[in-house]
């Protein structure tokens, strides 16, 4: 499977670790009210879709960037990547 990183173009799965669903980058509020329960769910509770997915995975074996890859986990097609930076602060290219 290849990825396509934003900054070094196709790259080989195997150079980077899977980290799980993108919704990771939205952590909660420490100083809310539901802190504990917002926290509950952020660590525990995940979905596992059968489909289009946004994930989040790490450039180990590279530049060591954090990124956000949209894949349909049904056939394992790579529709795109992003740096996790950019999704984070809303950066579009």
């Amino acid at each position: 499977m290849l990825i396509p990183h934003p900054l070094l173009g196709l790259r080989d799965a195997q150079e980077f670790t899977y980290l799980g669903d993108a919704t990771l980058l939205n952590r909660p509020d420490p100083q809310s009210e539901t802190a504990d329960a917002a926290f509950h769910d952020y660590v525990y509770l995940r979905d596992n879709p059968a489909g289009v997915h946004r994930e989040l995975w790490f450039h180990d074996a590279g530049d060591r960037s954090w990124l956000v890859v949209t894949r349909d986990t049904t056939t394992h097609e790579i529709l795109g990547a992003e740096l996790a930076r950019d999704v984070k602060l809303g950066i579009t290219a």
